[in-house]
């Protein structure tokens, strides 16, 4: 629910109405209690966000990004168009059965 500001013309109060988006608009201010209360619009047009829940590091300063992304490209090595990618290690070649058994006489 939206937070709407309040002025009233007749005494010049000024307050803020929690209150629905469906909600009809306040009338009667609570300082004079005349019906001259009239809403204000377009008193803000960023988002603000109140309460527990919300973490300074969700909405980073562009500064912080910038150096967040040096930070990246800094480590990151330095590759050539000349430099070959290093080749995985051959594995051993693998011993036979009979290979194991070279002095035992076995019948298949």
């Amino acid at each position: 629910m939206p937070t709407y500001d309040y002025v009233c013309k007749a005494c010049g109060h000024r307050l803020e109405i929690f209150q629905s988006i469906t909600e009809s608009p306040k009338k009667k201010c609570p300082e004079c209690k005349k019906s001259k209360l009239e809403r204000q619009l377009g008193s803000g047009a960023a988002i603000l966000f109140k309460g527990s829940g919300f973490y300074q590091t969700d909405y980073r300063s562009d500064s912080y990004r910038a150096g967040e992304k040096a930070d990246k490209s800094d480590s990151k090595p330095a590759s050539s168009s000349d430099a070959k990618p290093a080749e995985a290690p051959k594995p051993a070649p693998k011993e036979s059965h009979r290979d194991t058994h070279k002095g035992s006489k076995k019948k298949h």
